[in-house]
Parts: C-alpha cells; sequence; structure tokens
C-alpha cells in the first residue's frame, strides 16, 4: 500500500531510541523527509546515520530538549530551513520518574508538566502556522496506556496524559476546517529503555527483572509486550494520506491490556 507520504516532511521528539526511532525510520522507509530530535546530540546524529543508510531517505538530526521553548523553536526553524515545509509532527517523550503521590515534590510536578505537557502546547504552536498555510497537517501525540488506566506509582504520567487527550480531542475539532488531523496514540508495555527501568526499580521489592516483565506481560491478552515497530506502524498510518477521515482519536496500542469499552 502507497502511504502517500513520500516527500512529506516529518518532526518526531524523543526520536534517538525507542518508540520515537521506530517511528522516524517507518516514516523515512515510506519516503518522508524527517528531523529526529533528542537531548543526546550524538546520539540523534548515529540515529540519523541509522536511517538515512537503511532508507536513503534525508534526515536532520538536531538537539532538543522539550523543556526549553527555544530549543522547539530552533528545531522548527531548522525543519522549515532544511527541508522548506513541515507536513507531520509527532510529539514523543520520556516519562517521568515513577512515584507515589506522597513522594512527588512540587519539582517533580512542575518538571512533569514542561517535559510532557507544556512542550505538547509548544511544539503545536510552532508548527501550526505552516500547516494552516498549507491546508494540510497531521498533529500525533504519543501518550501512554496509563492515560485511559492509570498505572500503579505514575501518578505524574497518568495525571498529565491524560490532559493531553483533552488538549488533542479540542484541537482536533478547532483544527478540521483547516485540514489539519489531530490523534492520540497510547501504547502499552512496550520493550523500551523506558519500561526496562522501571522494571528494574520494582526488581527490589518484586523478585527478578524477567519475573517484573513476565508478570506485566501475564497481564495483557497477547501475552507478551510490544515491540517498539508495532506501535510505529499505527503512528506512520495515522501520518499518512490514507488516515483521511480520522481525527480526535485515542487509540491504544496495547496487546488488550485495557479493558474498558472506550
Amino acid at each position: 500500500m502507497d502511504l502517500g507520504l513520500r516527500e512529506r516532511v516529518a518532526i518526531v521528539t524523543g526520536s534517538s531510541r525507542g518508540i520515537g526511532k521506530a517511528i522516524a525510520y517507518g516514516l523515512a522507509h515510506e519516503g518522508a523527509r524527517v528531523t529526529i530530535g533528542a537531548r543526546n546530540m550524538k546520539t540523534v546524529k548515529a540515529t540519523a546515520r541509522e536511517i538515512t543508510l537503511s532508507t536513503g531517505t534525508d534526515v536532520l538530526p538536531v538537539r532538543v530538549d522539550l523543556r526549553e521553548r527555544d530549543d522547539i523553536a530552533s528545531m522548527v526553524a531548522k525543519t522549515v530551513e532544511a527541508f522548506g515545509r513541515i507536513d507531520i509532527l509527532i510529539h514523543n517523550t520520556g516519562g517521568p520518574p515513577a512515584r507515589l503521590f506522597s513522594e512527588t515534590s512540587d519539582g517533580d510536578w512542575d518538571s512533569a508538566i514542561d517535559s510532557l505537557l507544556r512542550s505538547v502546547v509548544t511544539c503545536f504552536r510552532a508548527v501550526i502556522p505552516y500547516m494552516k498555510a498549507q491546508q494540510w497537517g497531521r498533529l500525533i501525540t504519543m501518550t501512554s496506556f496509563a492515560a485511559k488506566q492509570p498505572a500503579d506509582r505514575l501518578i505524574l504520567s497518568n495525571t498529565l496524559r491524560a490532559g493531553i487527550l483533552g488538549l488533542t480531542k479540542t484541537l482536533a475539532n478547532e483544527l478540521a476546517a483547516d485540514g489539519i488531523l489531530v490523534n492520540a496514540v497510547c501504547p502499552g508495555w512496550t520493550r523500551t529503555r523506558r519500561v526496562e527501568e522501571l522494571a528494574k526499580s520494582q526488581t527490589a521489592k518484586n523478585g527478578t527483572y524477567e519475573g517484573v516483565m513476565n508478570a506485566w506481560a501475564r497481564t495483557i491478552p497477547l501475552k507478551r509486550l510490544a515491540q517498539p515497530e508495532e506501535i510505529a506502524n499505527l503512528v506512520v498510518f495515522l501520518a499518512s494520506e490514507k488516515a483521511s477521515y480520522i481525527t480526535g482519536t485515542v487509540i491504544q496500542v496495547d496487546g488488550g491490556f485495557i479493558r474498558s469499552l472506550i
């Protein structure tokens, strides 16, 4: 299937590894030109080279800290300078530390709000004018199953990612007339460094690392964690021409983990 992504221009944040990297790779494989951004420039450059060598597609590496408005503005400006336009933004970022509410400080809340929620607003503000001018765009927020089914010890993620869903739905209504589609994706348990770190943090209380991972897998009807590429496949489709009548949706890719009807 031709997804109509050839020569489209995408920005994928948090894309030096894990799900973000898999999304960037998937878009590049379909012929999109991609800007990838993360805080560690050495890793970002290495990822960009890897994707370019594999796909033959232009990939622009940029250093961006999503808590910094100037970094986001620079990322957008560099993308327009290199590629001349912006069609797609995938907002992806790492999760905040695992905490109980009683263990969470004001500083923890401030940092999480900046990295998870305010960064979405700043990124959207920066790219929407380009999408409005061309009457075509895709805004996709990467959240978590925790936005729909709160997880133990993830008070920051449970709270703020749910707020991102509200923003996503609201903007889908506001921007539909401009040809801009806005959707959210909620990954389930996925084999990424973030999930590995969460598993290690629970090892002391709940046994071995593999024991923790296996316990999580048993809660999933498919009885395994996802691979990053399985999340990316949906995101690439939502970014494409073929998803032309999908907006305002929240889609979980979780192997059946979430039990609710909606």
